[in-house]
């Protein structure tokens, strides 16, 4: 059985949110998302008890692929440090480096 991204929970902890804000009975919220979703109804549970907690739906996470590049080791170390010190993933800081790069480099000089 392959595991769940983390695009599939965002949408099944947002649907398991709005079912509570319907005021639905938990037990038919459980018995809709195991249908849904194909859920077991512990997994079905997990998610509602998860989205209780939520003061608000989670934002939309995009799928994610994995790439592979080479860096200079002292870009590696640096960015490994980074990490640490800021508690974000490579992911994330690559991520959001990149896309600060592609905003920068798309906008019209002037």
């Amino acid at each position: 059985m392959t595991r769940a991204t983390k695009a599939h929970k965002a949408r099944l902890l947002n649907v398991a949110y709005r079912l509570l804000g319907q005021r639905i009975e938990t037990v038919d919220a459980a018995e809709q998302l195991e249908r849904e979703f194909a859920l077991s109804k512990r997994q079905a549970y997990r998610y509602l008890e998860q989205a209780a907690a939520l003061g608000a739906p989670v934002p939309a996470v995009e799928r994610t692929v994995a790439v592979t590049f080479k860096l200079p080791v002292s870009t590696v170390r640096a960015l490994r440090a980074y990490a640490r010190r800021s508690g974000l993933t490579l992911g994330q800081i690559v991520t959001r480096a990149l896309a600060a790069f592609l905003g920068a480099v798309r906008r019209p000089r002037g």
